[in-house]
């Protein structure tokens, strides 16, 4: 597949503690429908740590099932090598285009150490595989270094880089990554910027709810016009500011979809839960006044 424009990362939903399969078909088809250029099924929007091998599997067919033409690139992070492998193949089975690896960890991992992950990981595969940078979630930072040398591994086709920092690393390092292998921009708030300077794709949470409002920026920048790419992103600004003051995305874009009635409230899997009380006001207040409707 090519790792270009924009891919939608809808949540995974839970009703009574199960995957809510109805609630999970319609967020795929609304993103097929929408027109995104591929489906990020099972990532850090989706939760993926959460879910034992066989959720992810069900979760996965369903999107496959669903998507239509999009593409669909499957989470496979895990704590063990043989727990990757094995939802490598999983995923495969299911018919995805792509694979998003992100290092897990309980015990703090060194650059070897991930190397090899990506090593063994990347000789098993027969799609290409997405280099997950997230160290807010993993608490690995992988050094441009590194970066360079998994690059040369075979089936690697993208580099997600997350926001810390992200618009001084892109030049350094497409100095250093085959022509190849698209550089990503996660982090929806500073998307514009990322795909100003030269990232091909944007990894979007805003999306995978509100694909509209995601691809009225990523097409303008695809344009050339990143002058309206930025005016998009701008009107954008009160929910940007609930993603940061609410610890990052997940908790904003669930307590939205709940709110919509897009999923049954909790969505989330236990420990985690949606916004309430006064942030719950807040999210819904956003919502209404920037008029965002999912899908």
């Amino acid at each position: 597949m090519d790792f270009t424009g924009l891919s939608a990362f809808p949540l995974t939903p839970l009703v009574d503690e199960r995957l809510d399969e109805a609630a999970y078909v319609r967020l795929i088809e609304k993103l097929r429908v929408a027109g995104v250029d591929s489906i990020g099924a099972l990532g850090s929007t989706g939760c993926y740590p959460y879910f034992s091998r066989n959720e992810r599997a069900a979760a996965l067919r369903l999107a496959t099932e669903h998507s239509g033409a999009v593409p669909v690139i499957a989470g496979i992070g895990a704590l063990r090598t043989r727990d990757v492998l094995w939802l490598a193949e999983d995923a495969q089975k299911a018919g995805v285009s792509a694979v998003l690896l992100a290092p897990v960890s309980y015990h703090a991992l060194t650059e070897d150490e991930v190397f090899g992950l990506y090593a063994a990981v990347t000789r098993e595969l027969s799609v290409p595989l997405c280099v997950y940078d997230n160290p807010r979630a993993t608490h690995f930072t992988f050094s441009d270094a590194l970066l360079a040398r998994i690059a040369q591994l075979p089936n690697v086709g993208s580099i997600k880089i997350p926001p810390i920092a992200a618009l001084e690393r892109i030049a350094a390092l497409r100095a250093h990554i085959p022509a190849h292998i698209t550089l990503g921009i996660s982090g929806d708030a500073i998307a514009v910027d990322g795909l100003s300077v030269g990232c091909g794709i944007w990894y979007s949470v805003l999306g995978g709810l509100f694909p509209q409002a995601a691809l009225a920026i990523s097409r303008a920048a695809q344009a050339g016009d990143m002058a309206q790419a930025r005016a998009h992103s701008d009107a954008l600004a009160p929910l940007w500011d609930l993603f940061n003051r609410y610890g990052g995305s997940l908790r904003v874009i669930a307590t939205a979809a709940e709110l919509l009635g897009v999923v049954t409230a909790p969505c989330l899997p236990p420990p985690l839960q949606t916004l309430q009380g006064d942030a719950r006001r807040e999210v819904a207040g956003v919502i209404e006044r920037l008029r965002l409707a999912a899908g």
